[in-house]
């Protein structure tokens, strides 16, 4: 009876400090964007544009909120413009909302789509999409130019889209 206990003690215990779990409320991909959050790469408030949120969850669980992926990519691939207070070795997960079902997906799983017809709320976007089918789905309805993966996505794609939203 005492091992049951102490068991049932040490499950308690570890689903309270586990990130995102039930007890201690919704993970950060479900929950809600702060109405004061403000974007740490351009300075907008995050929570008008939720159909575009890109999120870095940090291990001690604070959470980064951006407008875009765009953003997100530039504070990741531009650290020196972008300074954080955070060390970038402690990021544990980094999220986007995918296009057509509006659900935060890890930005590494994703396809992303440039030069489109769409626009997010800081112009030209990388387009996040869940699959390789939605890509191409995306890029005939859209003009679409060019379908990347996370790893693929570079400081030049950056800038070519800053300046006129065309892809090399």
């Amino acid at each position: 009876m005492i091992i049951r206990a102490f068991w049932l003690l040490w499950l308690i215990l570890a689903l309270e400090i586990w990130p995102g779990n039930a007890l201690s409320g919704s993970p950060p991909t479900d929950q809600a964007v702060p109405a004061g959050a403000k974007c740490p790469v351009c300075g907008m408030f995050v929570a008008k544009y939720p159909e575009w949120v890109a999120l870095i969850v940090w291990q001690n669980h604070d959470v980064s909120h951006f407008d875009g992926a765009k953003d997100l990519m530039r504070f990741l691939l531009h650290p020196e413009r972008h300074p954080s207070g955070q060390d970038r070795s402690q990021i544990a997960n980094l999220y986007v909302t995918e296009y057509y079902g509006l659900k935060r997906i890890p930005a590494r799983l994703a396809w992303y789509v440039t030069g489109s017809d769409v626009h997010g709320p800081m112009g030209h976007e990388l387009i996040p999409l869940a699959n390789e089918q939605d890509a191409q789905e995306f890029m005939r309805d859209h003009a679409g130019r060019t379908i990347l993966r996370f790893d693929q996505i570079t400081p030049q794609i950056l800038s070519t889209l800053e300046s006129s939203g065309a892809t090399p």
